[in-house]
């Protein structure tokens, strides 16, 4: 029986849906991040259906370009632990962030305490494990000591944003408008171009997802409203085929060649194209739309979105974890076997993320609300219309 879901599902279910729906995205994708679609049919004798082990087995070690990463067998990447340090940024200011907040927070939290590192099988600080793009924010801020509202400047444009901004979605749960906006200045730390406007538009296509009723062309729409410039065209195209499919098999080559228009990267993957990641208004990151487009195609479905974004290849494990973190905020149950085998593996507690930022929500909504009286007040002191409650 497959599952259905839980469309009144309450705040605490949404926000556990949608940390560990994307970390259980990340995992399943990272074994086969980087390759095609044939490639990886080849490899695994057909599709991926679950958790697969290292895309050169025993060898992972050393076998390159891959080593010395253990990427398979249940292991979050980059992605989870980027989030989970959002998260823990989030715990500690228990309000609303900014670029602020992340050059006080969340880039000492990268350089300074050891953690569990799934794929390194070992204690290291999570700067050792982030990709380069990641590290821009060290650079830039603690050692260029760059304004944080400005530091993503300059950095190569990509995805690396985008990635964790789910938190920012679900402390704004059920308002994409807000969550856009306080992505956008989080993520200008970071990113610039169409990069921070993919961390912007994922974080309010969380927050979409969380609203009751919320379905994924409801997500879509909400979208289409905030994104801009390439990164709304690429969102529409994709979608728009992605509408036509309701399998992924058949999406995985449309999709791609509905976002090739404004992906950068080209169609190697791993040798990017002269002019890729460079900021432009024409252009997207390929990951979100493609994630929304599976969103689409699986009907909100956890597992189909999640293998139909893994099986997509290239960025598979960002693409999943979008996806999955999207499909969670809806409403749609997490695989048990999969999240307790990717926890496992990880040696990560996906839970305790969640309770933290559920209860950290809560506390940044009733503050919101007392900001919003107190000006309410302040406004009708001025001569404006009074609010009735």
């Amino acid at each position: 029986m497959n599952p259905k879901p839980h469309q009144n599902a309450p705040l605490d279910e949404r926000i556990s849906g949608a940390l560990i729906g994307a970390a259980v995205g990340d995992a399943l994708g990272g074994p086969v991040e980087g390759y095609s679609p044939e490639q990886i049919l080849e490899r695994h004798g057909g599709r991926v259906h679950g958790i697969v082990g290292p895309w050169h087995g025993d060898a992972w070690r050393t076998a390159r370009p891959l080593a010395p990463y253990h990427k398979g067998d249940g292991h979050v990447t980059d992605d989870t632990l980027m989030t989970h340090a959002l998260v823990r940024v989030y715990a500690r200011v228990r309000d609303h962030l900014d670029a602020y907040a992340v050059a006080d927070h969340l880039v000492p939290d990268l350089m300074t305490e050891p953690r569990w590192i799934p794929e390194l099988e070992t204690e290291a600080l999570p700067l050792q494990r982030v990709f380069l793009a990641e590290k821009w924010l060290v650079t830039r801020i603690h050692y260029g000591h760059a304004d944080p509202r400005e530091a993503g400047t300059g950095n190569i444009v990509n995805c690396g944003a985008a990635m964790y901004m789910a938190p920012v979605g679900l402390v704004n749960a059920a308002n994409p408008a807000a969550a856009y906006a306080e992505a956008l200045d989080i993520a200008g730390a970071h990113q610039s171009s169409y990069g921070r406007e993919a961390a912007g538009v994922l974080a309010a296509a969380v927050a979409a997802a969380c609203t009751p009723g919320a379905t994924p062309d409801s997500v879509v729409s909400a979208c289409l409203s905030l994104a801009k410039d390439g990164t709304r065209t690429a969102i529409e195209r994709v979608c728009e085929e992605a509408s036509r499919h309701t399998d992924f098999e058949s999406a995985l080559r449309p999709l791609r060649e509905a976002v090739a228009p404004y992906d950068t990267v080209g169609p190697d993957y791993r040798s990017p194209s002269l002019g890729a990641r460079r900021p432009s208004r024409l252009h997207a990151i390929e990951e979100l739309p493609v994630a929304l487009g599976m969103l689409l195609v699986a009907r909100g479905d956890y597992r189909h979105a999640v293998l139909g974004a893994v099986n997509y290849g290239r960025d598979c494990d960002s693409v999943a974890t979008m996806a999955g973190a999207m499909a969670g905020a809806l409403g749609w149950p997490v695989p048990q076997d999969w999240s307790k085998t990717v926890a496992e593996a990880s040696r990560l507690d996906l839970w305790e993320p969640a309770t933290t930022l559920t209860a950290v929500t809560r506390e940044i909504f009733a503050r919101d609300v007392s900001r919003r009286r107190t000006h309410e007040q302040a406004f009708a002191s001025l001569g404006g219309p009074e609010c009735s409650d």
